[in-house]
């Protein structure tokens, strides 16, 4: 088959199954659970044919502006690792869904995000970019809310406003890229932001381009969803969420820096600087967790800050950007591995104790040997630690930072030198909580440790996904160059670098930086987890303490009270206001033009708006989902005036 061909079957073809897997599973749940698996493969499959191609695909007069797709350099490998972790998570789903409810919804929504995903990594512009990343934003919000719980209506609210205000601000984004530059598409954006009037403006554009990208990433300050709708969601759904649903953000920031702002060094600052604050924000939210699923969250958030770190650095080294553009993809593909590892794992935990307060599940693993060796595989992986995978992307990324500081003076290299210090701390605080959940997992035993050991693990099948899962980790990083630098080297013409020589891995200056990174680890995790963040108890045990501040949370503090209550009530003064102009003008125009005295003409007045501007009490009681209920249509009125 021709590569157009499969690139409509890979988008286009999960899309299609997701209702059919829901008519199968009507009948036949067995029958169902079997068919999405077959569907994945498949998706795997074509996913495949598509590695180190170069096809291109436009669908002319969809959406106005024609659906563009492209199977080269980083599509290819982005939408590789989409469909294996789509394929690993959807077979470990059978035995953790075996005793949910709404399996029907779950396995439709979850075919129907896939689809929206390889979407995304496949589009060849920023409009079919969109378009993707609205679908698989509605559709992944489903399986954020699938255990329908108080938590997960709150989390899934927050993702859903997250990602429909961000949308929104890339949409406003993306016109006024169009009429600034006359082409989306990525390959002739570079050319075409040569010819723009006003620099300034193409940055305002590109900024709000990259918020709704920034949202879906996690990145600082629109993080807020990530830490409550990865603990929320189910762990197959939080292993997407994590390995791959946060990575379609990434390609948004990936493709505007490398494309629009190609060695832009202002751009590259602030995307810097933000990666910078993600990085070492999540890792300090790591430390203080004390939930399992809400720590390897934040943990993602902190990984997402390294990549992040490594786009900023591709911009600022200009022509000299191999080592930073390597260790970005290497760290995308590292982190989805790696976290489909831990993730799937923790869903071992949480389906047989229900359970992911560190103090509950304590000494569950201590005598369960298969999943103490897959986790602590996942473990020295993220952490970084030598022959495993995550060492060689972070020592890429650490490297192109070196790289900055010999090219820098004066002030300009002691910022960049603060910057390689909070990479290494970052890292050390990396080593810090993955050895708290660990030893509390592995190590520490239970006061019931009778039923911890007693506790079921997992089937067969589950184990063999998760060993599998496990093993890459070790082969990739004792085998960098075969494995690794052979698939950066794919994706380097789509950065816009070049290809550079192999880097000598297990050098002792590159070692240096690890071992500096695992020190501040012991430090961290001795001095101050082990004694701040536990407290002695009557009986002489130990328990895990959360000292993170109740008042330190964006969302509670700033967002959730912007978008319910401010924003609300100065829309409602701001339509009262309006709606007296009329008013006023009568009044106006008879005692001025006409002589009147006949006093003040009072229009009936809109309840709902006048109970919003004049009794701030009622005002709380409207909602984040009507909020956005009347936002969205507000915004369909506007589209649809715009089209026709």
């Amino acid at each position: 088959m021709t590569i157009e061909i499969m690139l409509i079957f890979t988008v286009f073809f999960p899309l299609l199954m997701a209702p059919v897997s829901y008519l199968i599973g009507r009948y036949n749940k067995h029958a169902r659970n079997w068919f999405a698996i077959l569907v994945t493969v498949l998706v795997m499959g074509a996913a495949l044919s598509l590695l180190n191609q170069n096809g291109t695909l436009t669908l002319e007069n969809i959406c106005g502006l024609g659906l563009s797709f492209d199977a080269s350099g980083i599509h290819g490998v982005l939408a590789c690792l989409c469909a294996f972790i789509w394929m690993m998570t959807t077979i470990f789903s059978d035995e953790y869904f075996a005793h949910y409810r709404n399996r029907n919804r779950y396995y439709f929504f979850m075919l129907a995000s896939l689809g929206a995903t390889l979407g995304v990594f496949l589009s060849a512009d920023l409009f079919t970019t969109f378009v993707f990343f609205e679908i698989m934003s509605f559709t992944s919000f489903v399986l954020v809310i699938h255990d329908e719980s108080d938590t997960a209506l709150k989390a899934a609210k927050t993702y859903l406003a997250v990602a429909v205000v961000g949308g929104l601000v890339t949409l406003m984004g993306i016109f006024m890229v169009y009429h600034q530059c006359q082409t989306l598409f990525y390959n002739e954006l570079i050319g075409a932001v040569d010819t723009v009037a006003d620099p300034g403006l193409l940055m305002i554009s590109g900024i709000l381009v990259l918020t709704g990208f920034a949202a879906k990433a996690g990145m600082f300050p629109l993080h807020i969803w990530l830490p409550e709708a990865h603990p929320a969601a189910p762990a197959p759904a939080s292993a997407l969420l994590s390995c791959i649903l946060t990575k379609s953000g990434v390609f948004g920031v990936i493709m505007l820096s490398c494309g629009m702002f190609l060695h832009n060094a202002d751009w590259g600052m602030m995307i810097l600087i933000l990666g910078v604050i993600t990085m070492v924000l999540g890792a300090v939210l790591a430390v203080f967790s004390i939930n399992l699923k809400r720590t390897l969250a934040c943990s993602s958030l902190s990984q997402i800050g390294f990549i992040t770190v490594a786009i900023g650095m591709q911009c600022l080294l200009g022509e000299h950007n191999t080592l930073a553009a390597q260790g970005t993809m290497l760290h995308i593909l590292n982190h989805g591995l790696l976290k489909l590892v831990l993730f799937m794992a923790a869903g071992v935990v949480y389906m047989n104790l229900h359970e992911l307060d560190l103090n509950k599940i304590r000494g569950y693993g201590k005598h369960k040997k298969l999943l103490m060796f897959i986790f602590l595989m996942g473990v020295l992986g993220i952490c970084g630690i030598p022959l495993w995978n995550g060492y060689i992307s972070k020592t890429l990324i650490h490297e192109s930072i070196v790289e900055m500081i010999a090219m820098s003076q004066g002030s300009s290299m002691l910022f960049f030198k603060g910057v390689e210090m909070l990479f290494l701390f970052a890292g050390g605080l990396t080593i810090a909580y993955m050895t708290k959940l660990f030893v509390a997992l592995f190590v520490e035993s239970n006061a019931d440790q009778k039923k911890m050991d007693q506790a079921k693990s997992m089937n067969k099948v589950s184990g063999a996904v998760l060993l599998i899962a496990a093993l890459i980790l070790p082969i990739l990083g004792m085998f960098p160059h075969q494995s690794m630098d052979a698939i950066a080297a794919m994706t380097l013409g789509s950065m816009n670098a070049h290809a550079g020589e192999a880097v000598a891995y297990f050098s002792l200056t590159n070692l240096k930086g690890a071992l500096i990174s695992i020190v501040i680890g012991a430090v961290v995790y001795f001095g101050f987890v082990r004694t701040w963040l536990m407290s002695k108890q009557a009986d002489g045990s130990s328990v895990y303490v959360d000292r993170w501040p109740a008042w330190l949370n964006l969302e509670n503090g700033v967002y959730r009270p912007l978008l319910l209550h401010v924003l609300p009530f100065i829309g409602a003064l701001v339509s009262r206001v309006i709606a007296s102009i009329p008013e006023w003008l009568i009044k106006l125009s008879r005692r001025f033009i006409f002589n009147q005295e006949n006093g003040v003409v009072i229009p009936p007045e809109d309840d709902k708006i006048t109970i919003a501007a004049l009794d701030p009490d009622k005002a709380q009681s409207i909602n984040l989902a009507k909020s956005l209920v009347l936002f969205g249509l507000g915004m369909t009125i506007a589209m649809l005036y715009l089209i026709f």
